[in-house]
């Protein structure tokens, strides 16, 4: 049996006894309930985005669960749902509880989200998970196979996928709006948070409030800092993607969608200040994805600038490339050969059609895409009709474009190009990357079974 088929079987296997006699209550629940049935959400991680995911979870159903490993931010959380038992570890709360949960939200460091929503999605829960949807490609490889082996509504935390600009967007890419399109430019204004820099050398006690054995979750041993939690894990490898994986899910979302940048040929750090110590991803990095043909559409590259004000001026060519356009923080810059698309945030909803007075009498094309009702509502829409297609963002879509996202990353830590064969999950070139397509993992949190 070849690797790859190994790890789909593994990812669609059964996990322990008493797993799978908590799963099949709530799959028999989902199927006789009625549209009007209220949801019955576990939340794991209800700090940062994890604030908003819960109330959204707590706006369209029932929080039966709260799970943080910071207890200050699960007592503020739990004074809002008082209803709700509290945890520390997911592994004990989804044993305990498996029957009485109909979905999840997994907003943890990125380190977690694999292997917290593998578990869940194992039991039949529909899952809700930031973005980035995993931290290995590996992992986002596994998360898809489970959504549609298991049939379940999923939806990643891009929540500017829900913008009507967004699918206008995708919408006049696909109707070749641009004619053929020959480069793509992105930029952001992260890291705003520590990277580029060396492994603390102090050893502060571990706070009360924190459970750290918890946090560490797949990640190897280290001890306590401050440096890692709360909300600094971001720029660091063992837990976090760096500004690549942090903001990409939201920023070539809208490119990613509207001509189908998957399945990557080749990929390669063009120049970069360096990851430090094998701890921390750069101060600033330029990356080259090369795609070929697909389904008809040439083929492109597309260029990743991270650093913020950090990154060199003369390093940033796309600004010669905005027709007289103010550059802003963040943005996305697709060239076709009639024109080109310039997004002015984050999400591909602000965009414009450049040059502007060739475009000034352009009509939308018809439109393709239904228009969302919100992005959490439509992934609880999806759930309770029982159409996992629904949700835009589910992990058929999400787990792929969180592929291209991370293949960047996998070129950051193998400091070569990247020779990519996305059928087998594999750097042609460079064996040693294999390493960094998949996660070597702490006992008692693996995401195989």
């Amino acid at each position: 049996m070849k690797r790859r088929d190994f790890l789909t079987t593994s990812a669609i296997a059964g996990v322990s006894g008493s797993f799978l006699r908590g799963a099949a209550p709530a799959v028999a629940r989902a199927a006789d309930e009625s549209p009007n049935s209220k949801v019955r959400f576990a939340c794991i991680g209800v700090g940062g985005k994890g604030d908003s995911d819960t109330n959204d979870a707590g706006k369209h159903g029932e929080i039966v669960a709260l799970c943080d490993i910071d207890e200050k931010t699960l007592d503020k959380m739990a004074a809002k749902y008082p209803n709700a038992k509290k945890y520390f570890d997911y592994r004990k709360m989804l044993e305990e509880l498996g029957d009485k949960i109909d979905a999840v939200t997994v907003s943890t460091p990125d380190h977690s989200h694999a292997v917290a929503s593998a578990m869940a999605m194992r039991m039949g829960k529909h899952t809700f998970c930031q973005k980035p949807l995993t931290w290995s490609i590996e992992e986002a490889r596994i998360l898809r196979t489970l959504a549609a082996e298991k049939n379940l509504c999923t939806q990643m935390g891009n929540q500017g996928t829900a913008d009507d600009g967004f699918r206008e967007g995708v919408e006049l890419l696909k109707a070749g709006a641009l004619g053929p399109i020959k480069e793509i430019h992105v930029w952001t204004n992260r890291p705003i948070w520590p990277q580029g820099v060396k492994r603390p050398t102090d050893t502060p006690g571990i706070p009360n409030n924190v459970h750290w054995y918890e946090f560490l979750g797949p990640a190897h041993d280290r001890p306590y800092h401050g440096g890692y939690h709360p909300f600094n894990w971001r720029g660091w490898l063992d837990f976090g993607t760096g500004a690549l994986g942090d903001m990409a899910c939201h920023t070539i979302n809208v490119a990613a969608m509207g001509l189908e940048l998957f399945d990557a040929e080749s990929v390669e750090v063009l120049d970069t200040s360096g990851i430090v110590d094998r701890e921390t991803y750069p101060t600033w990095s330029i990356i080259k994805t090369q795609f070929g043909e697909r389904n008809g559409r040439a083929p492109l590259s597309l260029t990743w600038y991270d650093g913020g004000d950090k990154l060199p001026e003369e390093k940033r060519a796309y600004k010669k490339l905005l027709h007289g356009e103010k550059s802003s923080g963040s943005g996305l810059l697709i060239v076709g050969e009639k024109g080109s698309f310039y997004s002015v945030n984050d999400y591909g909803a602000e965009h414009v059609l450049l040059p502007r007075d060739k475009y000034k009498e352009f009509k939308k094309p018809e439109a393709t895409l239904p228009r969302s009702p919100g992005h959490f509502t439509e992934w609880v829409e999806a759930i309770k009709t029982k159409d996992p297609k629904k949700a835009l963002s589910n992990f058929e879509y999400a787990g792929r474009l969180t592929e291209t996202v991370l293949l960047g990353v996998v070129a950051l830590k193998a400091g070569t190009k990247i020779e990519w064969d996305a059928k087998d999950m594999r750097a042609k070139n460079n064996s040693a990357a294999d390493q960094y397509i998949r996660r070597d993992y702490r006992k008692g949190f693996s995401i195989h079974v």
